[in-house]
C-alpha cells in the first residue's frame, strides 16, 4: 500500500500548495488526497514538481449534479485515479426507501465521471435499518467503491476490521484515523481504533492507498510528520 495524507487535515495552513506538498514529500509520504479540486492545472504542476502521487480527489454532490462535465475534466487534468464523494447528509440513510434512492443516485453519479467514484463514510451511515445498518443496505444495493474511514466506523460502534473484510475488493482507499472513546479524532496511536488490525485487513482487502487524516489537529504542520510516523510501523 502507498501512503498519503488527506489535505483537509492541512486546510488551516496559510501556505502555497507547492510549499505544503514539498513538506509532505520531505516527510516521506507517497502522495496526497485532495479535499476539493481547486485549480486542477496548477495542482497537477505542483504535484509533478514535488514528486508526489495522488490517491484521489473529493468532489461535492452539488458540483457533480450541476456540472458533471466540468468535474470530469478537472479530475482528468489532476489525473486522479478516483473521484470521491465525501459526504451525504442523514436524510440519505433515514429509511429503506432513502437508501434505495441513494444507491440509485450513486450509480448515476458514477456514470457521469470517467474515473471510478468512491463514497466516503462518516458515522451517520451506520444507523440501524432492518437487520443491519443503512451502510449495510447501501453496500448490498451498490457496486461502487468505498473510501472507508476506519475511525468514523469505529466511532459508530462498528468493527472496522469486519467491515473491511466484507468490502474485499471494493476499498481501494482507506482513511486511517484514530478516535477517542468519545468519538473525537485524535493522533494515531492515542485513541481506541485497532490501527494494526485495520491496516492488515486493508491490505488483505486490496487497498491501494492508506490515507492519514486528522479532522482537527492542534498543529497541522506537526500532524504531517506525526501521520507518517504513525503509519510506518503499521506497514512493516
Amino acid at each position: 500500500m502507498q501512503t498519503a495524507i488527506q489535505l483537509w487535515t492541512l486546510r488551516d495552513l496559510e501556505k502555497p500548495l507547492s510549499d505544503v506538498l514539498d513538506r509532505i514529500a520531505a516527510a516521506g509520504y507517497d502522495g496526497v488526497e485532495f479535499a476539493g479540486v481547486g485549480d486542477p492545472g496548477a495542482s497537477r504542476r505542483a504535484l509533478d514538481e514535488s514528486g508526489l502521487g495522488i490517491a484521489g480527489a473529493h468532489v461535492q454532490l452539488e458540483d457533480l449534479q450541476s456540472d458533471a462535465r466540468t468535474v470530469r475534466d478537472q479530475i482528468r487534468t489532476l489525473d486522479a485515479p478516483y473521484a470521491v464523494l465525501p459526504y451525504l447528509d442523514d436524510d440519505h440513510f433515514a429509511s429503506e426507501s432513502a437508501v434505495e434512492s441513494t444507491a440509485t443516485l450513486l450509480g448515476m453519479l458514477n456514470e457521469d465521471v470517467d474515473r471510478p467514484l468512491l463514497y466516503h463514510n462518516h458515522d451517520h451511515e451506520f444507523v440501524p435499518l432492518g437487520d443491519g445498518t443503512a451502510f449495510d443496505a447501501l453496500i448490498d444495493q451498490t457496486s461502487i467503491g468505498i473510501e472507508f474511514d476506519a475511525g468514523w466506523a469505529h466511532a459508530a460502534g462498528q468493527d472496522p476490521v469486519a467491515l473491511l473484510r466484507r468490502l474485499d475488493g471494493r476499498v481501494p482507499v482507506v482513511h486511517l484515523k484514530d478516535m477517542t472513546e468519545d468519538g473525537e479524532p485524535t493522533a494515531l496511536g492515542e485513541g481506541v481504533v485497532p490501527l494494526q488490525a485495520v491496516v492488515d485487513a486493508a491490505r488483505e482487502a486490496g487497498t491501494e492507498w492508506l490515507v492519514f487524516e486528522h479532522d482537527n489537529p492542534e498543529d497541522p504542520l506537526e500532524a504531517i510528520q506525526a501521520g507518517i510516523d504513525g503509519m510506518r510501523p503499521l506497514l512493516e
